[in-house]
């Protein structure tokens, strides 16, 4: 029965390891999704500004 005790603490205590870093790998994602779109967004804005100057000054 101890042994029992024992292998149920070591797979739950691995098991929220695991729950955690998969939590944090979703986190990044999100993160990392958010920050690349402001930039494409960043990037598309000035690309316009740059063309709408462009043809003004033509």
């Amino acid at each position: 029965m101890t042994n029992l005790i024992l292998f149920v603490n070591a797979f739950l205590s691995y098991f929220l390891l695991f729950l955690f870093i998969i939590a944090l790998v979703v986190i990044a994602c999100v993160i990392g999704v958010k920050w690349r779109k402001s930039k494409d967004a960043k990037a598309a804005a000035a690309g316009q500004a740059e063309s709408a100057e462009g043809g003004a000054a033509s």
